[in-house]
């Protein structure tokens, strides 16, 4: 059976600060598992010559380390090779944090280690709290000491088991002064630097506050896994809850009291409920947000439509031990129709202690709510005229019916009359409707007529259920309308959103298509992104006429973030509206890191294509530089060579060798420096009519070799319109690539007149050419090797050379070159595969019809 190799573990000591024994723990441990039988290998351990340290490693097996040079220097690192080889259980590797020499497999140690544990070794290491990635800026300003070496966090979280080894700092300095940690020389520095007493807490606190950390997580991941629910009073939390109203500065700043007290973690939540329709505006965040993080608070956000159990089930998965609420003076009559979040937090809370904080801010809710009504002005216009026409019409016809009917059918009537008032006018019409109702009843229809007097208790209990229906159904039809209007307003809001979201999605420059699509939305003259750098703001992107330059300029500032504004030009916009800008504003954020990231990467690309273009320019160069250097330099010393006797004929060949590699250099020189121009854009055509055949001919002219060539270009073609001298190297480049390929195949060899002589079936390259439309196209074709399938695509690639398959001559830059200048001229040049074997290139310029 195959099974699955066990990972190692990773146990590591944190020092508070070089010195405290990390070191010598470590090795204590591993001693310990010796005599318990455990294979124990040292890979790497620093003594820094003390040694108490030294005396633990003696009798211990120890890897030989790997020697290497580096700037001709000797240094030793950890044989990674021969620890994998040796296959021990447990290998003692000192410094996690520790870089590697250039040339090693890994950049850093921590790395080395990570190999060791995938291959199933138990692993003991060190590491001192100032390496740790996310405290080093910190133990920087601490102590003026910038650590270069550090270890990301994640590693050291990773391990199974982390140990704090910790001492006092009089302890510690008094260690540094026997010289148990440094060598003479170096105390004195030592204890007035970095060594301070001041310096030492500050690491000691740093270093407890990281395990502490640590082992809460560590707590909590172990809550979850067994899915434990129930507050643990490990460490003091205390979760302030607020609403986003003028009470929240209050309520955090209580909290923040009651936390200090206890020495506790503070935290402020803010619950939304789960329509996303109430809340606090962005800058009122903004302002909490700061405050809390001014007092030493994190700051969170939880929706729940159910606000007492939304906030102790994130009190409780935090393992929070105290909750801060705040509460309104609400009169008896209000507790009996609603008792509040807070009694209903209170009564859910089980172990977590509630403290209920007074306030006067959220009080008169009710009344406000009574006042304004959602129902729309011409629905109330509709609901006062039938408040006064429809008990009229209800005492008409009570009146004409007087004797058909009886007081109970009146009252139905008018009860009628209210309900319909009620449902199209909302609550004011609809109390008008049942007192003038209650009046009209009881003056028409209720003995004694025609008096107001009440002589009957059941006709006063008639008149309070008209206004309590009244008021009742009124409520009901106001809140459905309010619910309503929400509702559509959510539903524009999440349209708008989605469209946001997609727009950031979706499009190559989000940013402008953005803003573009906030002021079509709000019907703006202008919208700009405002950011503030080096104390100036600057417009990073905007639409519209005269757009700011100052958030204090706009009509509308949305606060991103402090240094981040949206900044808003043609009118006010209501407070559901600057919802929807708040949400549009971090879009637009996170559009324009987005744009950040993308030209960053752009230019991370460009870097590396230039990176990959030098190396691969100064590798092919250095070759074909060499190469006709050393031939010239050879024929050159034969011909000066005063013992060598040359005939006439050699004497020639020497100097047509050192002919054609100046040619060569020559060649390669002018495809260098005109593939420098087209990276620089200093490529500048003359266009002007020019036929082929001119051009053909002076290409042909400047070559050397210019056997084997067949040339079929018909004289009466259109002219093209091109630049002479770039269409001729263009031309010259082509050729002259496809006589080097195309001689690397040799000609079929026939009989052609059957009387046992052989000629030529064909040429090696072919020139003609062909007009198409409104193009005039020169076909270039060779019958050499070709390329393989689906390569035609990167011939024109520099430094390409048929797929690099052969030894030929040449840097790859003439078909590079071609293409640079035949586009700069409006062409287009392409590869085909000639058929029966070989490659065409096509060249395609715009005919001149003038």
């Amino acid at each position: 059976m195959d099974y699955q190799r066990r990972r190692g573990e990773l146990r590591i000591y944190l020092g508070a600060a070089p010195g405290v024994g990390k070191t010598f723990a470590m090795l204590g441990e591993a001693r310990r598992r010796i005599e318990r039988g455990t294979d124990v290998v040292v890979g790497l351990v620093e003594t820094h010559g003390r040694a108490k340290t030294a005396e633990l490693v003696d009798g211990m097996e120890v890897v030989p380390r790997r020697r290497m040079t580096y700037q001709g220097r000797e240094f030793e690192e950890m044989d990674i090779d021969a620890i994998l080889r040796r296959k021990p259980e447990v290998a003692v590797v000192d410094e996690l944090a520790h870089t590697n020499v250039p040339g090693s497999r890994n950049t850093k140690r921590w790395q080395d280690i990570e190999e060791l544990l995938e291959a199933g070794v138990d692993v003991l290491s060190t590491v001192n709290v100032q390496h740790l990635a996310s405290l080093n800026d910190v133990v920087q300003r601490i102590t003026g000491v910038q650590q270069h070496e550090t270890v990301p966090d994640e590693v050291v979280r990773k391990a199974e088991q982390i140990e704090l080894i910790d001492i006092t700092p009089e302890a510690l300095r008094r260690r540094l002064a026997h010289g148990n940690v440094y060598p003479a020389h170096r105390i004195d520095a030592a204890l007035g630097n970095y060594f301070r007493p001041g310096n030492l807490t500050a690491l000691r606190e740093l270093a407890l506050l990281w395990v502490a950390d640590q082992v809460d997580v560590a707590l909590q991941r172990y809550r979850t896994e067994k899915d434990i629910t129930d507050t643990w009073e490990t460490r003091e939390r205390v979760v302030v809850a607020i609403t986003g109203g003028k009470e929240s500065e209050t309520l955090i700043r209580r909290g923040s009291r009651i936390a200090n007290r206890a020495g506790a973690e503070l935290l402020v939540v803010q619950v939304l409920r789960g329509d996303g329709l109430a809340g606090a505006s962005q800058k009122d965040k903004a302002k909490l947000r700061q405050l809390g993080e001014d007092l030493g608070a994190t700051f969170h956000t939880v929706v729940g439509d159910d606000v007492p159990n939304a906030l102790l089930d994130f009190a409780r998965g935090v393992n929070a031990t105290q909750l801060v609420l705040g509460t309104s003076r609400r009169s008896r009559w209000a507790r009996v129709f609603d008792e509040g979040i807070g009694a209903a937090t209170v009564q859910l809370s089980g172990s977590i202690d509630v403290h209920m904080v007074t306030h006067d801010e959220s009080g008169g809710r009710l009344r406000a709510r009574l006042v304004r009504s959602a129902l729309t002005p011409q629905r109330q216009i509709v609901g006062w005229l039938l408040a006064v026409l429809l008990p009229g019409l209800a005492t008409l016809i009570g009146d004409l019916l007087r004797q058909d009917l009886i007081l109970s059918t009146d009252v139905i009537d008018y009860f009628l009359a209210i309900i319909i008032v009620s449902l199209v006018g909302g609550l004011g019409p609809a109390l008008f409707a049942s007192i003038l109702s209650a009046l009209l009843l009881n003056y028409f229809f209720v003995p004694p007529v025609y008096s107001l007097t009440i002589a009957e208790p059941e006709n006063l209990v008639t008149v309070v259920a008209m206004v309590f229906t009244a008021v009742v159904v009124s409520i009901v039809v106001d809140r459905a309308a309010r619910r309503g209007e929400q509702a559509t307003r959510a539903s524009t809001e999440a349209a708008l959103l989605a469209s946001y979201a997609r727009t950031v999605l979706t499009h190559d420059r989000p940013l402008d298509r953005l803003l573009e699509k906030v002021q079509e939305n709000f019907g703006l003259v202008s919208v700009a992104l405002l950011e503030k750098r080096d104390g100036e703001w600057e417009r990073v992107a905007c639409t519209g006429d005269s757009p700011c330059d100052d958030p204090d300029e706009a009509d509308v500032d949305v606060v991103v973030t402090a240094d981040v504004h949206l900044a808003l030009r043609g009118r006010a916009l209501p407070a559901h509206d600057r919802r929807v800008l708040e949400a549009a504003a971090g879009q637009a954020l996170i559009a324009l890191r987005h744009q950040r990231m993308a030209d960053q990467a752009s230019q991370a690309q460009r870097r590396a294509e230039t990176t990959e273009l030098r190396t691969a320019l100064l590798s092919a160069v250095g070759h074909d530089l060499r190469t006709p250097l050393t031939s010239i330099k050879a024929a050159i010393g034969s011909l000066r060579a005063p013992d060598l006797r040359l005939s006439d004929e050699d004497t020639g060949e020497l100097l047509e060798t050192v002919e054609e590699s100046a040619d060569r250099l020559t060649g390669l020189i002018d495809n260098l420096l005109d593939s420098s121009r087209l990276a620089t854009g200093a490529v500048e055509p003359n266009i002007r009519p020019v036929g082929y055949d001119e051009i053909v001919a002076m290409a042909l002219f400047s070559l050397s070799a210019r056997d084997g060539i067949s040339v079929d270009v018909d004289e009466r073609l259109p002219d093209v319109r091109a630049d002479s001298g770039l269409l001729e190297r263009v031309v010259a480049n082509v050729i002259d690539n496809a006589l080097r390929h195309g001689q690397l195949h040799p000609r079929r060899h026939v009989d052609v007149d059957g009387d046992g002589t052989v000629g030529v079936d064909e040429p090696v390259v072919a020139v003609r050419a062909s007009a198409h439309a409104d193009q005039v196209e020169l076909w270039i074709v060779d019958h050499g090797p070709g390329l393989p399938k689906g390569m035609t695509g990167s011939v024109f690639t520099p430094f390409q050379r048929l797929g690099d398959r052969d030894a030929t001559p040449g840097v790859g830059l003439g078909l590079s070159v071609a293409k640079g200048f035949v586009e700069a001229m409006g062409g287009s040049i392409r590869a085909e595969d000639t058929p029966g074997g070989g490659l065409t290139i096509v060249i395609s310029l715009p005919a001149d019809r003038e």
